[in-house]
């Protein structure tokens, strides 16, 4: 069982056992979980972490087919909590973003992803 708050940590290049930012990144993520419901992914009641016991099976079913919502979360946290200083990083990774959003989008209600004749 993989710790949310600790998996995000490590893909920011942040060990585990340095807390000092763990409140700054938790508020970031669970503003991302908040985004996230508003694309259907996840409980419909939202979802929201506390510390580092929370783990990605509580967000996530074992079945689920959404593992972009890791590298989703990942990247929406980087950007809200060290931005890149280079606007083509920055601009790369907003593109990557909204493939996601529209992947996850699209898994989770296969309709939108339909063009209309």
């Amino acid at each position: 069982m993989e710790s949310i708050l600790t998996s995000i940590k490590k893909l920011l290049g942040i060990t585990e056992e340095y807390e000092h930012f763990d409140a700054d990144l938790i508020m970031h993520i669970n503003s991302v979980f908040m985004i996230l419901r508003q694309l259907g992914v996840g409980p419909s009641e939202g979802f929201s972490i506390k510390d580092k016991d929370a783990v990605w099976n509580d967000f996530l079913s074992d079945t689920s087919n959404l593992e972009a919502v890791k590298s989703y979360i990942h990247l929406k946290v980087k950007m809200l909590f060290d931005p890149p200083l280079s606007t083509a990083v920055a601009e790369a990774y907003n593109r990557i973003l909204n493939e996601l959003e529209w992947r996850l989008n699209v898994e989770v209600d296969p309709d939108c992803g339909e063009i209309s004749k």
